[in-house]
């Protein structure tokens, strides 16, 4: 295990094992209080982006471009960012219903789109594929594709579903307590073991922890 209490950075492609670079990672890369919330109960979290200060965001933008939405983007003028470590993304339908609430059909038009959902007969964007069904099956479909990982955007519902398929955790957690909220995970209890590899602090009191999965 690699833990500092400053800058560390999570280790890369060409750290993994031939074995485990033959099949895309599902990762988790979530914003998260101390006590491990997501969101107000209804879902709402615009309460965590004061803490997007200008090292946050440079941080964000060197190694993790491509979970900014594409609208945000466009609006800072870095739409012709690559895709680092990402190029698909699968998000819940509270997720999904943020962004169509501002009137965003393709919240991530840069990454190849998926919203799990039971609700949505049709996609409101030709960009946007909706999983209606056995979203596990999905998820290990697209792990099989080449390209880079794949990323799980939210909510929490649908990470409950996906628990056993999530590789790595890429968890931000901001300075602040919730008291209770919208959980990481909504699922049963369940023991599911992570490797702690690498931790980031920020000077705004930030902290970006990496775990992988851990394998028997």
């Amino acid at each position: 295990m690699r833990y500092y209490s400053t800058q560390v950075w999570p280790l890369t492609k060409t750290d993994r094992t031939e074995e485990e670079s033959r099949v895309r990672k599902l990762t988790y890369f979530i914003a998260a209080s101390i006590d491990g919330f997501i969101g107000a109960p209804d879902g709402e979290a615009e309460f965590f982006t004061r803490f997007v200060d200008e090292e946050f965001f440079e941080f964000l933008k060197a190694e993790y471009p491509e979970t900014l939405p594409t609208h945000g983007r466009q609006a800072l003028g870095l739409d012709d960012l690559e895709n680092k470590r990402f190029d698909t993304v699968i998000q819940g339908r509270a997720s999904y219903d943020l962004a169509l609430a501002a009137k965003i059909t393709s919240p991530y038009a840069h990454l190849r789109q998926y919203v799990a959902s039971r609700t949505i007969e049709d996609a409101p964007d030709p960009a946007v594929e909706i999983v209606a069904d056995d979203v596990v099956g999905k998820v290990r479909e697209l792990k099989r594709d080449e390209g880079l990982d794949i990323y799980l955007c939210g909510g929490s519902t649908l990470a409950g579903a996906l628990l056993d398929e999530i590789d790595e955790l890429v968890i931000k957690t901001y300075p602040v307590v919730l008291g209770s909220g919208m959980p990481m995970f909504a699922s049963g209890f369940h023991i599911t073991d992570f490797t702690l590899e690498s931790v980031r602090a920020f000077g705004n009191g930030a902290l970006v922890r990496w775990y992988g999965r851990t394998r028997p």
